[in-house]
Formats: structure tokens, sequence, C-alpha cells
């Protein structure tokens, strides 16, 4: 039965004690896995206290939930496109259906039911928060093909996975795009980081049937890689800011979240089979870091 778990499971013990059924349909959600919820969910809280209206824990409790369900909507489209590659991959290749387990017209079904729970998300919001959600559905859509015509599938997950940063925003106000955009293209930079080191868990896999990914374009020179979009992503939020705030001491709110990149690329070990897996879920501490920087900006003064 705990064969069934797929590797990297962070609640391997408590998704085994599951019936068979509601296990696979955990971990096709990635239930298991709460990494992925949590990195969808940082940019709706960076959107949301960056622009100045207190906590809103109400808001972000809705958020929370939509990010949890949306997240597993994503994962459960991506298993059902991708199962055949999944199959091919020995990380992957114990998903739900890449195994067989849980058919696609399940599968399904799972989707229609997690994208019932956003739709509730969706209609506690204003409408200019609901037209820029639902914009993001292409986006979503397009994200599973991607890493077969590009190098670059982490640069399109960036686009998706920060869409919350701009629902965040437009649930409050909907002023200062320039500044929000800069923000925006600095967590695209962040995800293309922290997406790389996960992909290095697949590279040889990756490589032998054929999928593609910036662990395998950047090759030999991944650590400075990583450590460039890391940058990008810091000199972007700091541009952000200023353009938000023009104060040099709101600046210094990054540097807890710069000193955390640069400990992630300083001990980052592309060889060892666990590191790169510890380094991209020390994200959510990563996330937490920029979500005071913004709280502290959009706040201040208020």
């Amino acid at each position: 039965m705990n064969d069934q778990v797929v590797p990297d499971s962070e609640h391997r013990g408590l998704v085994a004690r599951l019936p068979q059924l509601p296990r696979d349909l955990a971990l096709l959600a990635r239930f298991d896995r709460p990494i992925g919820w949590w990195l969808l969910f940082w940019p709706c809280v960076f959107g949301v206290w960056l622009a100045g209206a207190g906590p809103q824990f109400a808001l972000l409790g809705w958020l929370l939930i939509g990010s949890i369900a949306m997240r597993g909507a994503g994962c459960v489209y991506n298993d059902i496109v991708d199962a055949d590659l999944d199959a091919n991959v020995a990380r992957t290749a114990l998903r739900p259906v890449a195994s067989g387990r849980v058919s696609k017209k399940l599968a399904w079904g799972w989707l229609v039911a997690l994208c019932l729970v956003g739709l509730v998300v969706l209609l506690q919001l204003r409408l200019e928060a609901q037209l820029v959600a639902l914009a993001s559905l292409a986006l979503v859509a397009a994200y599973p093909f991607m890493k077969r015509i590009t190098w670059w599938p982490q640069a399109w997950l960036g686009m998706v996975f920060n869409w919350g940063l701009l629902v965040g925003w437009s649930e409050i106000r909907l002023d200062n795009w320039d500044g929000l955009a800069a923000v925006y293209a600095g967590c695209i930079c962040w995800v293309i980081g922290y997406d790389t080191i996960y992909a290095l868990q697949d590279r040889e896999d990756d490589a032998m049937v054929g999928i593609r990914s910036s662990a395998l374009a950047m090759g030999a020179r991944v650590r400075a890689g990583i450590a460039g979009f890391y940058a990008g992503a810091v000199g972007l939020w700091a541009l952000g800011f200023w353009l938000y705030r023009p104060d040099p001491l709101a600046l210094l709110a990054l540097l807890p979240v710069g000193g955390h990149l640069v400990w992630q690329v300083a001990t980052l070990a592309a060889d060892d089979p666990a590191n790169p897996l510890e380094r991209f879920r020390s994200n959510r501490w990563a996330g937490a870091l920029m979500a005071a920087a913004c709280f502290v900006v959009g706040n201040a003064g208020a």
C-alpha cells in the first residue's frame, strides 16, 4: 500500500492510512504536498498586503481555500495531459493516472469538483478581481504543453503561479500598475529559480523522454543561472517597491528574503538527490519573508 504513495510526499504516513480511492484522489490533487499551494498562495498575500488595506484575514482565508483547490485542479489537469510522459519518469510513474489506478474519466470528475470549490471562492471577490482571475485560465490550460515546446516551461509556470498577486491587488485597488508589474516580473524570476531547483531531480529522466526544462537548458551553469534569476527577482521587487513607495528604507524590507535566496544558492548541491527538494521546499519561507516585506511597505504609515 505504501509503495503507491509518491516518493516526495511530505505526509506519507497520513496519506497511506487513507482507503485506496481517497488516497489516490488526494495524491492526484497533491494534498500530500502542501508546498505547491503555499507557493500559489503567497503571491495572493503579496498583492493584498502590498495594496495597503491592512491584514485582510477574511479575504486571505478565501484565497487560501482557492489556492488549495485550484492548485489541486491544476495538478489533476496536468496529470491527465502528461499521463504518458509521467509513466516514463521514475519520480512520477507512481502518480494515480500515470499508473492506471485512477481513470481519466474519474480524474476529470475530480477536476470539476475542485473547480467548483474555486468557483465558490471566485464569487466572494468583486467583479474586477473575478475578471482578473478568469483571465488566468488560458495560461493554466496551456502550461502542461510548454515542456514539449520550450526549454523554459518554468517561465510559463511563473506567469501562472503568480497570478494571485494580480487578483489580490485588484480586489483592493486598481492603480499603481507599474509598480505591481515590476513585482509580478520579479515573482516570475523567483519561480524560474525555484522550479529549476525542483527540476534538478529529473534531469536524467527528462533528457531520456524528451521533456524540456530550464535545468537542462542551463546545464553545468545551473547554479549561476539560478543565482541570476534570484538576483533578478530581488532587483525587480526593489523596483516595484520603489515605484510604489520611493523610500530607501522600504527597500530594507527585502533584506531577509534576499538573504534566504542567497542561502539557497550557496547551499545547493545539484547532484545530491535530497538537497534540491529541500531547497525547493524552503521557498515557503521565502514567500513568508516576501509577504512580510509587502506588508511593511504597503502599510507603513497607514
